[in-house]
């Protein structure tokens, strides 16, 4: 079989598994901002307990590989008798880990905010939740806009790693062309375009919202 038939027949296993990854990295991203904003809310927290809860995760999460996340939910967690299909495996894995990442894009980007906010919000008589949640953070996600994106285009790339718990994503659906056709070359550089394209449409997305939030009278 020529390279280019063999493409065109993979072509169907590749769209699929593509269209699993975006549905990983969409669901992982939605839940990890999620959490990653309640860490945030901890890091600035004025209690001392919640900052260090905040940052004993951040620590943790960063500080070891994503793969090992993985490998303990999936496989760990049976032995406390708490098992988990391969998919909600994959997708808390996913999310836990960008969680830790998008925590510090947030807090990063909220202290970015001028100390004059808070004190007009203050003054308005809000709370500092409410200036949180009406004042800052509105402004805080638009400056955090760049390092959100940038993260959601790496959580595209690590999707493959939940390959490894027989998840049929993007990767392990050229795994299993490879293995009835024996030719992982042409196969393996498929997907790397697949990420490349899908990566690469981020990005332009990325650049128009970008340049849709700098424009005047836009909020």
């Amino acid at each position: 079989m020529s390279t280019t038939s063999l493409l065109v027949q993979s072509i169907p296993a590749l769209a699929q598994g593509a269209v699993l990854t975006i549905k990983f990295a969409v669901y992982s991203m939605f839940f990890g901002l999620i959490a990653g904003t309640i860490l945030a809310t901890m890091g600035i927290s004025r209690s001392r307990t919640l900052v260090g809860l905040g940052r004993a995760y951040v620590s943790v999460m960063r500080g070891t590989p994503l793969l090992v996340q993985i490998f303990v939910i999936y496989y760990g967690l049976p032995s406390l008798g708490i098992s988990l299909d391969p998919t909600p495996a994959g997708v808390i894995a996913l999310s836990a880990n960008v969680a830790a990442y998008l925590s510090e894009s947030m807090r990063g980007a909220i202290l970015g905010i001028q100390s004059g906010q808070w004190l007009a919000a203050y003054s308005l008589g809000l709370s500092r939740m409410q200036t949180l949640r009406y004042v800052i953070g509105p402004q805080a996600l638009r400056i955090a806009v760049p390092s959100l994106s940038n993260s959601l285009i790496s959580l595209i790339k690590d999707t493959s790693l939940v390959s490894v718990i027989t998840v049929t994503e993007l990767l392990r659906s050229a795994q299993e062309v490879i293995a009835a056709t024996y030719q992982p070359l042409p196969l393996y550089l498929a997907a790397a375009v697949v990420y490349w394209v899908l990566c690469s449409v981020l990005e332009l997305v990325q650049r128009l919202f970008e340049r849709r939030l700098a424009l005047p009278g836009r909020h």
